[in-house]
């Protein structure tokens, strides 16, 4: 990444955002003459030029440190493993949200969907798997989508697959992460392994808010509509790049049940 000019990155990163230079200045407070001289290699920008530009093209914080570099500047932004002593207050935190939100499902996942944290919940519905799935590091997309997997115990495989593969298209899109695109290539590839008699969203009385995950787990249909959170105003990689999913159920049936299991 050094050897490529601060200009040439953040061109490549306008044009990945389909922003011309002037939508460029005009949003940075510049001029489309100083964005052109920066890009072309004809004015360094500043430290803050170069984090004020990132900001307004939405470069991924692990990025903004290589623009950093490539403008022979230092990084701005740490990268501390999630086990570093300075990350307990934060594994704490975590680990008491998921612990938190049983019966229901929730877990935390990184930029490339390995899964870092995950409550009881989680565990009940990869009760069964094949041990080479659960190998860690576990994998979220691997998991769900992966024909030994929980794919055929999801009644919606269709849909639900659709959904995460979009997810994963719109990340790809935005980050130039080239784990998460093998990531992509491989589930992607994976055959659509669907339960006999299986065929989408069953239709019943309940009105779903949102695509539901139709799954079965031990004779029972469960459904459940996902919901995704990040952290505010992170200043570090590895917090930047975790995102908390939580399962909320989406029928009175799939409260019961999971109310009952957890005692």
């Amino acid at each position: 990444m050094t050897t490529t000019s601060v200009g040439t990155l953040l061109r490549a990163w306008r044009e990945r955002r389909g922003i011309s230079q002037l939508e460029l200045a005009g949003r940075a407070d510049s001029s489309s003459r100083h964005i052109s001289f920066i890009e072309t290699g004809r004015s360094r920008p500043s430290e803050e030029m170069v984090l004020r530009l990132a900001g307004h093209l939405d470069v991924p914080m692990r990025e903004r440190n290589s623009l950093l570099l490539a403008a022979g500047y230092a990084p701005r932004y740490a990268h501390t493993a999630l086990d570093d002593p300075a990350m307990e207050t934060l594994r704490e935190g975590i680990a008491r949200l998921l612990a938190g939100y049983e019966p229901y499902p929730a877990l935390v996942v990184n930029a490339v969907y390995d899964v870092v944290a995950a409550n009881q919940g989680i565990a009940m519905l990869l009760d069964g798997l094949p041990e080479h799935l659960l190998t860690p590091p576990l994998n979220a997309m691997r998991i769900t989508l992966h024909p030994e997997g929980l794919a055929p115990r999801i009644h919606n495989l269709r849909e639900w697959r659709g959904h995460l593969l979009a997810q994963m298209e719109r990340q790809i899109a935005l980050a130039r992460s080239e784990p998460l695109r093998a990531l992509y290539e491989e589930v992607s590839a994976y055959p659509v392994a669907e339960r006999p008699g299986a065929g989408g969203v069953p239709e019943e009385a309940t009105p779903y808010i949102a695509l539901p995950l139709v799954i079965e787990h031990d004779g029972h249909l469960l459904s459940f509509v996902s919901s995704i959170a990040t952290f505010n105003t992170p200043m570090d990689v590895t917090v930047a790049e975790l995102a908390i999913e939580t399962m909320l159920p989406a029928d009175p049936a799939t409260v019961k049940y999971l109310r009952s299991l957890g005692g």
